[in-house]
């Protein structure tokens, strides 16, 4: 049975392939489609990414170690009605050894442009599913307003003495994509 996770709330991970699904709808029509993109930063103890590749996104589809790769990007968020709008598949037994931690983020693509922020997306949450038995391990649901947030870091894995977990965060920022490159990939922009 699945852990509801609540935000801030850490639990082991006893499992080397997971995926890490990504969710949401869209409650407002603002005239745009809403394309909201999952990414990925591996980073390493100083809390940098410790090579552009470990950015995972939808120009950079797999890491280096090929530890993490993605879905791709549905541009719409059409094609999961009742699933996963993207998800990124981990390998944690292929994550290269600096790798301290990888933060799992939600950003709306051109917000800016057409006005959209998470105040205007319902239903999202992060789940971490086992990838060999496709059984769902645990979930965490955003109940939060972002009412001017364009940009959500939903939650981590991360190396704690030699072994693997995960922390639900929800913390929503105001700068898009863009934000956590300054703060993860700041000696790649």
């Amino acid at each position: 049975m699945a852990i509801n996770l609540q935000k801030g709330q850490r639990i082991s991970i006893s499992l080397s392939k997971l995926s890490v699904g990504l969710g949401w709808d869209a409650n407002v029509d603002t005239g745009n489609p809403y394309d909201l993109d999952a990414s990925a930063f591996m980073v390493d103890k100083n809390r940098q990414i410790p090579e552009e590749g470990f950015f995972v996104f939808y120009n950079n589809l797999e890491s280096p170690d090929k530890a993490v790769i993605s879905s791709g990007d549905d541009q719409t968020g059409d094609n999961s009605d009742e699933g996963d709008d993207e998800t990124l598949f981990v390998d944690l037994y292929r994550i290269d050894t600096r790798i301290e931690e990888i933060i799992f983020t939600v950003t709306i693509h051109d917000y800016e442009t057409r006005k959209q922020n998470f105040g205007q997306i319902h239903n999202s949450y992060i789940r971490i599913c086992n990838t060999v038995t496709n059984e769902e391990i645990a979930k965490y649901e955003l109940d939060e307003d972002f009412s001017v947030e364009t940009s959500v870091e939903f939650g981590r894995l991360y190396k704690k003495n030699g072994e693997w977990k995960f922390e639900a965060i929800g913390c929503g920022y105001r700068d898009g994509l863009e934000g956590f490159v300054e703060k993860y990939a700041k000696d790649y922009i």
